[in-house]
């Protein structure tokens, strides 16, 4: 597995992703196929601007067109505070292998190595049980249950927490 950042050739992956029923369950929804273009390009000028960190997962670095999904880390406000925020997605064929938990491992790792990001929050769905085992078994810490916009809809996430330079296992 390896992580590479997000190309203007993965609207695909991007639309696998967020236009499915079931990869878009836990949050709230599939999104609409207009405006993936738009999306994937926003991301790869973040990723080139170095503000936010979309990676591609990887399975076989032999095959570096083939995505199981995607890490993210960005800073945004919430509640009147900047935070920063890691989210994954991993596609159905791909799930159950391990590669949503290598991935966020890597990403949090980087984070650690680069020194800016400080306390990295994720906001998993409470029903979103592989994620929130993903938090769990990586030494993020639960800080409680919250509501979170997100696409116009309003998600019952667990929130937690985990500050890379001590707390990952």
């Amino acid at each position: 597995m390896l992580l590479r950042d997000v190309e203007y050739g993965d609207v695909d992956a991007y639309v696998r992703m967020r236009c499915d029923p079931v990869m878009m369950a836990e949050l709230g929804g599939p999104l609409p196929r207009e405006g993936m273009e738009a999306k994937v390009q926003r991301d790869v000028q973040r990723v080139a601007a170095d503000t936010d960190w979309t990676k591609m997962i990887v399975p076989d670095e032999a095959e570096l067109d083939v995505v199981a999904g995607t890490v993210t880390l960005w800073h945004h406000d919430a509640a009147g505070e900047r935070i920063s925020e890691i989210g994954w997605m991993v596609l159905p064929e791909y799930q159950g292998r391990g590669l949503g938990k290598q991935g966020v491992r890597t990403l949090l790792e980087l984070a650690f190595d680069d020194g800016r990001w400080g306390l990295i929050h994720a906001f998993p769905a409470t029903t979103n049980a592989p994620s929130n085992s993903i938090c769990r078994t990586l030494g993020f810490r639960f800080l409680g249950k919250q509501d979170v916009p997100f696409a116009g809809r309003v998600l019952q996430t667990n929130h937690w927490a985990i500050d890379p330079r001590t707390d990952l296992t």
